[in-house]
C-alpha cells in the first residue's frame, strides 16, 4: 500500500509539471505573434517576388486518435473533425510557399498506464490548432489536370483547455495530389501528419559518483489524418 501510495503521489507530481507546461494564458499572445510575423512574411514574399499563383485554400477533413504518454499516466487525444485554411505563393509551377491554420475541437481524457481513467466526470474539453509556414513540390508537367506534391512545413501547436492555451513547437509533412479544374477552382486530396512536442516536468538521474541531475521530459502529439482542400488560384 505504501508503495502504491508513493506512486500516485508521483504521478500527481507529473501531473501538476505538466499542466503548469501546457496550460498558460501567456502563450495566447504568443501565438498572436507568430501567427502576425507569418503573415507579414508570407505578404512580403509575394510583394516582391516575380508575377505568379496565389491560392486561397479551405480545407476540412479528419484526425485519428493518439496516445500522449507521461510516464505514469496518458491522455487519449480522441479523433476530430479538422478545418482551416491558408495562403499558397507560387513563384513557379512546381513550387509553392504557404502558410496556414488548422484547428480541432476534441477531448483530452486522462488515464493512469493501468488503464483507470483519473477524470471520469470530467473529458477535458479542448482544441488543438497549428499555425505552420512551409513549402510544397508538385510533380509532373505544368498542363497536367492532376499533379502530385508533398510538403513539410513549421511553425507553433496551441493546445487549449478549458479557456487555457499552451504554445509549443510544432511541424507537419504532407503527400497529395491537386486536381485542376478549366476555372480558378481546383481540388487538393491530401494525407498529413502533424505534431506538436512539449515538455513536462522532468526526471531526477543520479549518477555513478552521486550526483542528481535534472532532466526534462519531452510528450509528443503525432496527429495523422486525411483532408480534401478547396483551393482558389488567381493570377498576380
Amino acid at each position: 500500500m505504501a508503495n502504491l501510495i508513493e506512486r500516485m503521489n508521483g504521478m500527481n507530481i507529473k501531473m501538476i509539471n505538466f499542466s503548469k507546461s501546457i496550460i498558460n494564458p501567456k502563450n495566447e499572445k504568443i501565438m498572436k505573434k507568430i501567427l502576425l510575423l507569418g503573415v507579414i512574411i508570407i505578404c512580403a514574399i509575394t510583394l516582391h517576388a516575380q508575377p505568379g499563383t496565389i491560392s486561397l485554400n479551405l480545407d476540412a477533413g479528419y484526425t485519428f486518435h493518439d496516445k500522449v504518454d507521461f510516464d505514469a499516466a496518458y491522455t487519449d487525444v480522441q479523433a476530430a473533425f479538422r478545418y482551416g485554411g491558408g495562403i499558397e505563393y507560387f513563384a513557379g509551377f512546381n513550387k509553392s510557399i504557404t502558410l496556414k491554420y488548422h484547428r480541432m475541437d476534441t477531448y483530452f481524457p486522462l488515464y493512469t498506464q493501468a488503464g483507470v481513467r483519473i477524470n471520469p466526470e470530467n473529458d477535458y474539453k479542448g482544441s488543438v490548432n497549428y499555425i505552420l509556414l512551409g513549402g510544397n513540390t508538385y510533380f509532373g508537367d505544368m498542363d497536367a489536370k492532376a499533379s502530385p506534391y508533398g510538403g513539410l512545413g513549421l511553425g507553433v501547436g496551441v493546445i487549449g483547455i478549458n479557456d487555457n492555451t499552451a504554445t509549443k513547437f510544432a511541424w507537419d509533412a504532407r503527400l497529395g495530389v491537386k486536381i485542376k479544374t478549366a476555372s480558378v477552382v481546383s481540388l487538393k486530396l491530401e494525407a498529413y501528419m502533424q505534431s506538436i512536442i512539449s515538455t513536462f516536468g522532468s526526471d531526477v538521474w543520479v549518477s555513478a559518483g552521486g550526483y542528481a541531475y535534472a532532466v526534462p521530459d519531452y510528450a509528443t502529439l503525432w496527429q495523422f489524418g486525411f483532408t480534401g482542400i478547396l483551393c482558389f488560384d488567381f493570377k498576380r
